[in-house]
């Protein structure tokens, strides 16, 4: 600065010359900030008096004493420096760089905090989240891709060689995004393995802690719990043709006609209630699940509490004069009559005594649940990987022409109990439940009957209107360990004579017909109208003659009004062209599995039974005494 120095002395100790010199250069006259009384206190000169003086802070002064030697001379000195400038620079300085320091430790910060929230905080929020929601719902599917179901472990790992930068980091480039990955394909695994049924168990041991908060030892083995639902049974006809022929190829037919069954199952089940549980070879075990007995039981009892209500609030609203002149304490005692009667109604009722078809909405969901059934039957014979990869296969058409898949299918609704089954070292989680018994038998009666789908008299029950009008009865059975007689119904379906690819429409409008679903689609939907085209009105007129008089022992006209429905309906396939070689297997295999020969199977087993149980009166059939 160019008016640093205020005040200088120098004095000589020894030099050639008697007298010392004194230099005083802030007082000479080419100093514009010459102060004058400080110029003649120079000899005595201070801090403090410049201080006083020229109003400079006493800090912002600096004083500087030594001693220079010079050859023979020696001098002292003494100096006053003005810091003031310096010292306002220095503390700008020091604030812009603070200011600069708090804005890259601000920054850094933030830094540390994106990726520590992206690289562990967010991860770990997500473990959570995908353990919270298995823990809730095992069923629900995770929202990250999973590596494809086709593909396996040895062209995983042969792909994996060869794989580039891009396709490895699409694995995860950290140990937590590889962590995520990870279990979000076990809970994957536990989904597709356990299925509906082993959610409860799922649920169950997740959401077991200690008391310090650690996860309990995990436990299979819990106590199972009373469900109502729909169970659905659906087997591959010819299956042991197919398993000797194709070997362990026939893994993958089993899986090809999965794909369509359980796609099938999921897009018309109410909700997410369709969820395939098991596979026993060439047989899968379908449940829409209604819901748990008590959760079913309250929702109910809610709702019938808000229809009385509102009629109860209508009729105290209509009578309102009467009602003001009882006496308000008789009210009060018929109100906790009420209440008291309610609840002991429901400490007195059995969970497997509901009414299912007093559930609102439960026509909707068995008709959803039923159509599921059928799309999978035309989606079978539709579906573009079977009719490419199975239809010409030389193994399953040498000596039979081209194959086919065909299907049974059986249906009942009822309460069952969900759990696991089995030890530490195996466990299944499945339904026990003799409703789940008789959907069994309701598939296996199909090859007696030779349909391709059979309905309990509980399904029927909890259709609509429209769906059972569609529906024919085709016989009154007493099943095996029961007393009680009910009736058995079928959809006829029949795919020979039928284009369903000609039907065929995306999965985008697959699934907004589903979600559009209404009563009227088993009036208006081409593959339900066209699988039971073969079906005309006198046919059925005549078969519903023969079936009564059936029921009702008079086995001569029965066998009369059978014979002339059989021939009916050989008369409209071979005069519509509804005619089509079986080729799903052996001759006994076709003759037991398929719908395949001529007629009516459901007639053709009525006369049947009656010719092997029916008497001879006088040339006429009849039926036995205990009929």
């Amino acid at each position: 600065f160019k008016f640093h120095l205020l005040w200088a002395k120098i004095e000589a100790q020894q030099c050639l010359k008697d007298d010392g010199v004194i230099t005083k250069h802030e007082c000479g006259d080419d100093n514009p900030d010459r102060n004058t009384n400080v110029c003649e206190r120079l000899p005595n000169a201070r801090r403090v008096d410049f201080s006083d003086d020229l109003g400079i802070r006493i800090g912002f002064i600096r004083e500087e004493k030594g001693e220079r030697i010079n050859d023979t001379n020696v001098f002292d000195f003494t100096a006053y420096y003005n810091e003031q400038k310096s010292v306002v620079r220095c503390n700008e300085l020091a604030l812009m760089f603070q200011v600069l320091a708090l804005i890259f430790c601000l920054t850094s910060l933030a830094t540390l905090r994106s990726d520590a929230s992206k690289l562990v905080l967010q991860p770990l929020r997500h473990m959570l989240r995908i353990m919270a929601r298995y823990a809730t719902n095992p069923l629900a599917t995770n929202d990250r891709a999973i590596e494809d179901d086709d593909t396996s472990v040895d062209d995983a790992d042969d792909a994996s060689s060869h794989a580039s930068a891009d396709q490895l980091d699409q694995l995860g480039n950290f140990e937590t995004e590889q962590l995520i990955t990870a279990i979000t394909k076990i809970t994957n695994l536990l989904r597709k393995c356990w299925g509906v049924a082993g959610a409860g168990i799922i649920t169950s041991n997740l959401n077991k802690n200690t008391n310090d908060g650690k996860m309990q030892v995990f436990n299979p083995l819990v106590p199972g719990k009373i469900i109502y639902a729909l169970f659905a049974f659906a087997a591959i006809g010819g299956f042991d043709y197919q398993l000797r022929n194709l070997g362990t190829s026939i893994m993958m037919l089993i899986n090809d006609v999965a794909s369509v069954l359980h796609g099938e199952v999921f897009r018309w089940g109410f909700g997410d209630s369709g969820q395939c549980n098991k596979n026993l070879g060439s047989a899968f075990l379908m449940v829409f699940k209604i819901g748990d007995a008590k959760d079913v039981w309250d929702k109910r009892d809610r709702a019938t509490e808000v229809i009385f209500t509102s009629v109860e609030k209508f009729q105290r609203s209509k009578s309102n004069g009467l009602s003001k002149r009882r006496p308000k304490q008789g009210s009060a005692n018929m109100i906790d009559s009420d209440k008291t009667r309610s609840r002991m109604a429901k400490r007195e009722r059995i969970l497997t005594n509901l009414q299912l078809s007093s559930l609102p909405g439960i026509a909707t969901f068995t008709d959803r649940a039923v159509i599921g059934m059928l799309k999978t039957f035309a989606g079978i014979h539709r579906d573009e990987t079977l009719r490419k990869r199975w239809r010409d296969d030389i193994r399953l058409t040498y000596g039979v022409g081209s194959f086919h898949v065909e299907m049974i299918f059986g249906m009942n609704a009822g309460w069952a109990v969900e759990g696991a089954v089995g030890s530490d070292y195996k466990i299944d989680a499945t339904y026990l439940s003799p409703h789940v018994n008789m959907a069994s038998r309701m598939m296996s009666a199909t090859r007696q009957y030779k349909v391709t789908i059979l309905f309990s008299q509980a399904i029927e029950e909890l259709m609509s209107d429209q769906a059972r009008a569609k529906l024919r009865h085709i016989d009154t059975v007493t099943v095996k360990g029961s007393s009680v007689q009910q009736r058995i119904f079928t959809y006829d379906a029949r795919h020979e004579g039928v284009d369903f690819f000609l039907f065929n429409r995306p999965d985008e409008q697959a699934d907004m017909d589903s979600e559009m679903y209404s009563a009227n689609i088993w009036n208006t939907d081409q593959d339900l109208r066209q699988m039971r085209q073969h079906i005309s009105a006198e046919f059925e007129d005549e078969f519903i003659l023969g079936r009564n008089a059936y029921l009702a022992g008079n086995w001569d006209a029965a066998f009369r009004h059978l014979e002339k429905a059989d021939e009916i309906m050989v008369e409209t396939i071979i005069e519509s062209g509804y005619l089509g070689s079986s080729g799903n297997g052996d001759e006994s295999d076709v003759e037991d599995d398929s719908q395949s020969e001529l007629g009516d199977g459901p007639s053709k087993a009525l006369m049947a039974y009656i010719k092997r149980e029916g008497l001879r009166d006088r040339g006429r059939l009849v039926a036995p005494k205990a009929w």
